[in-house]
């Protein structure tokens, strides 16, 4: 039976400001990449999706980004790879903290938004996110984009490493993501999102926007929580992999006791 991991990018309300619905996502998803307070989320908000993710038993992820609230993370920033390395070990080791509590713990980490992108091909901050993993816990996997600049350093740095796929992103020929700034970039048909999904798992790929076929070898599939009528795509999704036969579940194991 193939097996796939469902992952959301959770945690990103506000204080008095609510994006995306934590709660039911986590009854869907089976790892939780949760904001650790640079792009999105604060503590309280943070504390609480974790202890929902433990009594859920969904892998939590620290999902790491630049210093960006006002734009979402979604800004490129030249950051020094020094100050990148000290920022990431920061925000893993404060959601660690707030895991803890909630009695479970962080189990791999997942760049977000523009540092996601510039992973690909921006040695200098690859390298830098590298560095702060293995200086922090090398056990811990890196999620990225297959093929990426990333995920070649962090193996050669050996780290374990997780290709993701994008159930609701377009893709370019080359394997890389159609800008959200472009037309057309998210999907949001729930239908034609979940066949995109089993396609990929039985047949290994994606049909990129010019129709040629991408080969994509991903271990999990994110489908972003922040978007209008998340919970209602991720829930198709879930059901057309069951109807596909194929089995839902993370590729670490719930709490990843260390």
């Amino acid at each position: 039976m193939r097996t796939i991991d469902l992952n959301a990018d959770l945690g990103e309300s506000f204080g008095r400001w609510t994006l995306g619905d934590d709660a039911a996502m986590l009854r869907i998803v089976t790892s939780a990449n949760v904001a650790c307070g640079f792009h999105a989320g604060d503590p309280t908000t943070l504390l609480s999706v974790c202890r929902s993710a433990a009594a859920e038993g969904v892998t939590i992820g620290a999902q790491v980004g630049y210093r960006d609230l006002a734009g979402f993370g979604r800004r490129f920033i030249d950051v020094a790879p020094a100050d990148l390395t000290a920022d990431v070990i920061y925000q893993v080791g404060a959601l660690d903290a707030l895991a803890r509590v909630a009695g479970t713990r962080v189990a791999y980490v997942k760049p977000h938004g523009a540092l996601y992108t510039a992973m690909t091909s921006h040695e200098g901050q690859a390298r830098a996110v590298v560095e702060a993993v293995r200086a922090l816990d090398p056990s811990l996997p890196l999620v990225g984009l297959p093929g990426s600049l990333l995920l070649r350093m962090a193996a050669e740095a050996g780290l374990a490493t997780v290709g993701e796929a994008f159930a609701d992103r377009a893709y370019r020929a080359d394997g890389t993501l159609v800008p959200r700034s472009e037309p057309d970039a998210v999907i949001d048909d729930p239908e034609v999102v979940a066949a995109r999904v089993v396609r990929l798992v039985t047949d290994g790929g994606m049909v990129a926007v010019d129709g040629t076929w991408v080969p994509v070898l991903a271990d999990s599939v994110c489908v972003h929580g922040d978007s209008p009528g998340a919970v209602g795509l991720a829930s198709v999704v879930r059901a057309g992999l069951a109807a596909a036969g194929v089995r839902v579940a993370p590729f670490v194991g719930a709490g990843a006791a260390r």
